[in-house]
């Protein structure tokens, strides 16, 4: 069992894995090389800050599970000196659309779902109309409503209880940016900062998200995981949506009620959607030429709506499947990965923090067990075929 554990990285999953370990075993040794302190452009901080139990594959779906069991109670978990933590959890529900060319595969996916206990409800067209009087449901057949255990909260909120609830558990975190990674053979024996120390470890965690490419490559690795850009607008509008959940749209736009707007966004097309592009910079035209129209089309109230403000944050999105590759790589026998979620770190960051002390802990899961997002299906070039990627 290891007793010097090094995380690079301390969003939200370098810190969950961080808290996981200290809380099930203290006399291990963890620090947390994290290059932002402030988490200005990490993920976490800047995501739609949502979770879903609607995934067309199952250990996606029980994660998730967990991790709305892990936010429902984060008050009583990451308690600190009598401080209960708030993430503003709001269970709204998702809402999947599907026209009649995705009626089936919704349909499934919605057997599945409630087979695994999520609390999704299958509506057909008039359905949807009874429920949501302000969509226009004309070319739609189907949808998937989440009746619980699906929302949206603080993801920053989220990442700053989990790093000061683990803080206090004793792990050590360190404002400095890893460069450099100690190998001998087969295993690694320390990572050394940008502040000049090295760092030695028993194992080392690849937690650095939009940045965990570079990391993986200095042990020689490939990691197939790219940051990419995605821009999120807060829009104003008149319209009256009552009962608004977070929406997904036939065509992968997504929308849903923030304060007394809305945000909104959608992926770039593929041709489109380089690697590291600046964050500074918002896609306008994504906005203008796809978002708008596609929000006017589905909820006709949204013709009239001024953008309010709009940011960008990167997706460590995995170029196989958008699933997330966690443990270890054959190669290395003491460094474990935990990256390329794809836009689904924030909800499977509990799941995965508790996974990831399993192995280090035990050298198995004992819970959920994630070894078919392990290394074995990348190598071989095995996608696992997630049908439902926001």
């Amino acid at each position: 069992m290891a007793s010097n554990v090094v995380i690079v990285g301390g969003g939200v999953i370098g810190s969950s894995v961080a808290y996981f370990l200290r809380a099930a075993d203290p006399s291990v040794q963890v620090t947390v090389i994290e290059r932002d302190p402030t988490y200005a452009r990490s993920s976490s901080a800047l995501s739609a800050a949502s979770i879903r139990q609607q995934f067309s594959t199952p250990l996606s779906v029980l994660m998730s599970l967990y991790g709305i069991d892990f936010l429902r109670s984060i008050g009583e978990r990451l308690e600190v000196d009598g401080e209960r933590p708030s993430i503003d959890l709001h269970e709204g529900g998702y809402l999947f659309l599907a026209t009649p060319r995705g009626d089936s595969t919704l349909r499934e996916n919605h057997a599945m779902q409630r087979s695994l206990g999520a609390d999704v409800t299958l509506l057909d067209t008039s359905g949807l109309r009874a429920r949501f009087p302000w969509l226009n449901a004309d070319d739609l057949a189907s949808g998937v409503f989440g009746e619980s255990g699906e929302g949206w909260f603080d993801g920053y909120g989220l990442v700053q209880a989990l790093r000061r609830k683990a803080q206090s558990l004793g792990a050590r975190y360190v404002a400095s940016d890893a460069v450099d990674i100690e190998r001998d053979g087969r295993r690694v024996s320390g990572v050394r900062a940008a502040n000049g120390t090295t760092y030695p470890c028993d194992v080392v965690v690849n937690a650095a998200g939009a940045w965990s490419r570079p990391v993986a490559a200095m042990l020689g690795i490939d990691l197939p995981v790219h940051a990419r850009r995605r821009s999120i607008f807060n829009v104003s509008s008149p319209a009256r949506l009552d009962g608004c959940p977070l929406l997904i749209d036939p065509t992968g736009m997504y929308f849903r009620p923030e304060g007394r707007g809305w945000i909104c966004g959608t992926s770039p097309s593929a041709d489109n959607d380089p690697d590291d592009l600046p964050l500074d910079e918002v896609d306008h035209a994504l906005f203008d030429d796809v978002i708008w129209p596609t929000l006017a089309h589905r909820v006709p109230q949204f013709e009239a709506l001024r953008v309010e403000r709009c940011w960008s944050g990167y997706y460590e999105y995995n170029v196989l499947d958008q699933n997330a590759i966690i443990g270890a790589h054959p190669d290395i026998d003491n460094c474990l990965f935990a990256n390329g979620f794809s836009g689904h770190g924030l909800q499977q960051g509990p799941a995965t923090g508790r996974g990831v002390s399993e192995l280090i802990l035990h050298g198995r899961y004992t819970t959920l067990d994630l070894s078919p997002l392990g290394w074995s299906r990348v190598l071989e070039g095995r996608p696992i075929v997630e049908k439902n990627v926001v």
